[in-house]
């Protein structure tokens, strides 16, 4: 069967908040949330910095599953504290993940974006890879969190003329992040919102 990402809403160019679990030479295995970015109807990319375990597994085993799904305990308990042995399947994915797909790595390059906030040069490692292997337990679209700024940034929008001096600089400071954010990885739609709000802080008197 044809592999195609499009059927859980991946894009090409645009990144996705997914869990990617891997395992090492031992077989023991680890979780961590990491945004992936669709190339292609089969082939995915991410950009992950050194002395993080999930890179060194995927370094020595060429392989690695990206599990999809919108619980918010499971990107919190593989980032905290990483998930445990009865939370995964034998095939290395997250039991009650939505969909799941498994993928061969291609290529590894170490590469930095000069524009990241994160300035560790030659510290990360870009890793394409091939999908070999796509499982939809249920109907989902992957989750990229542009959407989720662009609502922040809306009801903090609604509060600007409310509020003091502090948390007024607070919401702004929380616009420019999350323009930087939006810009990097949301839709065209998002960047669209994301303007849109821009111009009206802007006509506002406050420069963002």
């Amino acid at each position: 069967m044809q592999i195609d990402l499009s059927k859980i809403g991946m894009e090409k160019g645009h990144q996705y908040e997914t869990i990617i679990t891997t395992a090492d030479i031992d077989g023991n295995l680890n979780a961590a949330p990491i945004g992936v970015i669709c190339r292609g109807s089969d082939k995915v990319m991410c950009r992950i910095f050194k002395g993080i375990h999930t890179l060194d597994n995927i370094i020595s085993q060429r392989e690695f599953v990206v599990n999809i799904t919108h619980n918010p305990l499971l990107f919190t308990w593989s980032l905290l504290d990483n998930l445990m042995e009865e939370d995964f399947n034998e095939d290395k994915s997250i039991k009650n993940a939505d969909c799941y797909f498994k993928c061969e790595v291609t290529d590894l390059k170490e590469a930095v974006t000069q524009s990241d906030p994160i300035r560790k040069k030659s510290e990360a490692i870009v890793i394409k890879a091939d999908v070999c292997e796509l499982i939809i337990n249920n109907p989902v679209n992957a989750y990229n969190r542009a959407f989720g700024y662009v609502i922040e940034s809306l009801a903090n929008y609604s509060k600007l003329d409310l509020v003091d001096y502090e948390k007024r600089k607070y919401y702004l400071d929380s616009f420019r992040e999350a323009y930087r954010v939006v810009r990097k990885v949301g839709s065209k739609m998002d960047k669209k919102a994301m303007e849109n709000i821009k111009e009206k802080i802007n006509e506002k008197g406050y420069d963002v």
